[in-house]
């Protein structure tokens, strides 16, 4: 699993960037997501990696 924190504004970036964000279950500055490591997500946090602060987390912290 990955908690993905939103960091930075997403305004005055490519809109594409705050759709991605938005896909990601993030909205304002500070919010965290859980989100399962797979393909899917990995590529979104890598397109918007600038924007985020990504841990890594084991399932048992998840739960």
């Amino acid at each position: 699993m990955l908690k993905i924190t939103l960091k930075k504004s997403v305004i005055g970036y490519n809109k594409k960037q705050a759709a991605t964000a938005k896909a990601l279950g993030l909205g304002k500055i500070g919010s965290s997501v859980l989100q399962p490591e797979n393909d899917a997500i990995l590529g979104m946090v890598h397109k918007i990696s600038h924007l985020l602060d990504v841990e890594k987390v084991s399932d048992e912290e998840a739960k």
